[in-house]
């Protein structure tokens, strides 16, 4: 199923090749895989993820050509005094 135009191809390719992030070049290689016509399982089974996983990269690439994960990562729990508390005391041991 070709959904990507002429000039995407050799530019995926090209970020590919100088990518460092093992889960952007992945990412690439499942756009490129399936505008080939691969399916989501071969897809996932040659690149050892979830057909979930590829079916959202390939969706998120269409939609907004994402091609960078973005994990926040969760905020912080503890209040400003307990952080000071507990920095104080990592460095009283060290």
């Amino acid at each position: 199923m070709k959904f990507l135009i002429d000039e995407e191809r050799p530019r995926l390719r090209a970020q590919h090749k100088k990518e460092r992030d093992k889960r952007v070049c992945d990412r690439i290689k499942a756009v490129l895989l399936h505008d080939k016509g691969w399916s989501f399982p071969q897809i996932a089974e040659a690149l050892l993820l979830s057909d979930e996983a590829v079916w959202n990269h390939i969706e998120e690439y269409k939609i907004s050509k994402k091609l960078k994960p973005q994990n926040s990562g969760s905020s912080e729990k503890l209040s400003n005094s307990r952080t000071f508390n507990l920095s104080a005391k990592q460095r009283r041991k060290s």
